[in-house]
């Protein structure tokens, strides 16, 4: 017969085992801190002094006393605001019209995109449809060609546009922009899908088990989880539309409707030794809008993606 276990009902004294302690960290020796980490800084000031040499060359120019590109210095010794009177107070060079004209049709280009590039991408990512697979492929398809190779058919079409609705044919802002729109919809579609997809299909099932609609899912579930890519789209969309040339100046040539990149090009066209302090000056000013915009922007870009997830 086997011996019973006796219980003495006395709890046991032994506690939790007490956590390992922390390994110190092995301070480094200057020679072994340079060896590991010291090319690492290194690499970094060179690729930080690469990215910002022309900006300081851009920014020195634009308050340099000699307008000319051969003056130019980092720091000029005599810094001064004349390069900026010079340009806002020309009169044979609107360029406060060109600054307008350009932010308003960056803007509403951009946003435009967004919304264009959302419903695409919604619909792409959330239905099953006849030709869905055939139609994301004509998109990227038609994203390989660039946009100024297909420059005489839009010209001709914006010039047939003109004579039935003046106000978006040829030389207009309304048409410009719509020419922008279709030349980013096709991307940002492809851009906004491949994030949409991301987001859990339970989220639209339970917001239809209660009611909802596929615009309200549309508008208030898969928008706001989709806060950073529609922050990074539009930034991208407003930036690419402010700095663009080629279009803008084959599709309008009324002086009074350029573009901010447009009335710079045409500024400094030909007379770089004579108007370089005052183009960079033109130069800084159109990179306001763009900080701003980011700035704005920078919450969703960074948090926005851990604001949105899924609760149990």
């Amino acid at each position: 017969m086997s011996q019973a276990t006796v219980t003495t009902g006395i709890p046991s004294q032994a506690g939790p085992k007490p956590a390992p302690p922390t390994p110190k960290r092995r301070k480094l020796t200057p020679p072994q801190w340079m060896q590991q980490f010291a090319w690492r800084h290194v690499v970094m000031a060179v690729a930080a002094a690469y990215a910002l040499f022309p900006v300081a060359y851009v920014f020195g120019a634009a308050f340099n006393p000699v307008n000319g590109i051969g003056g130019t210095e980092i720091w000029p010794k005599n810094p001064t605001l004349d390069n900026f009177r010079n340009l806002l107070t020309d009169p044979n060079q609107p360029f406060a019209n060109w600054y307008r004209n350009g932010v308003i049709v960056a803007a509403c280009a951009s946003v435009f995109n967004v919304l264009l590039g959302s419903c695409a991408a919604y619909a792409f990512s959330r239905f099953r449809f006849k030709g869905r697979k055939v139609g994301m492929m004509t998109l990227l398809f038609v994203q390989m060609f660039p946009s100024f190779l297909a420059l005489t058919a839009i010209y001709i079409i914006m010039g047939q546009v003109q004579d039935v609705f003046p106000a978006i044919g040829l030389d207009s802002l309304g048409g410009l922009m719509l020419v922008y729109l279709a030349g980013a919809m096709g991307v940002n579609a492809w851009f906004l899908k491949g994030f949409f997809d991301t987001v859990p299909m339970e989220l639209d099932e339970s917001a239809k088990v209660d009611g909802a609609t596929h615009g309200q899912i549309f508008w208030g579930i898969i928008l706001p989880l989709s806060a950073p890519v529609l922050s990074v789209t539009g930034l991208l969309g407003f930036t690419g539309t402010l700095n663009e040339y080629v279009l803008a100046s084959r599709l309008i040539q009324n002086p009074e409707k350029r573009t901010l990149a447009m009335g710079l090009q045409q500024f400094i066209n030909g007379q770089f030794d004579k108007r370089w302090g005052t183009f960079s000056a033109g130069a800084l000013l159109a990179g306001i809008p763009v900080i701003i915009i980011f700035l704005i922007l920078q919450r969703n870009i960074v948090s926005g993606l851990t604001q949105g997830s899924v609760k149990g």
